[in-house]
């Protein structure tokens, strides 16, 4: 006896129904039709000057006129290399962040933006200039490896355990480096996935409650 019928929601999130490969497709889709406008953003970049938008839209710590660069330096990149390096990870975990519902990724993206970036912004080196979706693509991560946890998802925590194995020496830019990349974007990304996969978890359906009758 069926006691009521999945969401689309519910059904989106099985892993091996079509309802969740059709998700899984229409989200790859979404961010594949990203990329072009960051290459596009970077094209206009080259144009008028390359690295003045950079300027414009980057984070510079610990002053006002770079907090703007909150919003606006996940879309921003230091060069085409730079760019091309982001491209193809974020389509991989933003595909898979993504097929777990629009409304979440909207809102989980908001988060590791704020989080990555007014992280940044307090603790950064002021004498830089901080662009790139690399804080973003660490946060899908976090989101999806802490998502697998929260909500006991067996397929988030092996696409984030597959991720990591194929872009594992990224993984080290979470930690102090003389490098010029910064860091701290990518571990509080990594922060601001695990907060939003905690804020916007799905719950499970409780079961319900049946009334006992006697009958004689």
């Amino acid at each position: 006896m069926s006691y009521g019928t999945d969401t689309r929601a519910d059904a989106e999130a099985k892993f091996g129904t079509d309802a969740f490969y059709a998700s899984l497709g229409r989200a790859f889709v979404t961010m594949c039709a990203v990329i072009p406008v960051l290459f596009l953003i970077e094209a206009i970049d080259v144009g008028v000057g390359a690295g003045q938008l950079d300027v414009a839209g980057g984070i510079i710590p610990r002053r006002v006129d770079g907090l703007d660069g909150v919003l606006f330096s996940p879309f921003l990149h230091a060069g085409w290399d730079h760019l091309y390096g982001n491209a193809v990870p974020l389509i991989l975990v933003g595909t898979f962040a993504l097929a777990g519902g629009t409304k979440r990724f909207i809102w989980s993206t908001f988060v590791i933006m704020l989080v990555s970036g007014l992280g940044v912004w307090f603790v950064g080196d002021p004498q830089s200039v901080v662009v790139g979706a690399s804080g973003v693509i660490f946060g899908y991560l976090g989101l999806l490896l802490t998502r697998g946890l929260v909500e006991r998802s067996w397929w988030n925590l092996g696409v984030a355990a597959f991720i990591g194995l194929l872009y594992w020496y990224q993984l080290y830019n979470i930690l102090p480096t003389d490098q010029p990349i910064s860091w701290q974007g990518h571990a509080l990304g990594l922060l601001g996935g695990a907060i939003a996969a905690i804020l916007f978890r799905r719950k499970r359906p409780r079961a319900p409650k049946l009334d006992a009758t006697l009958g004689f």
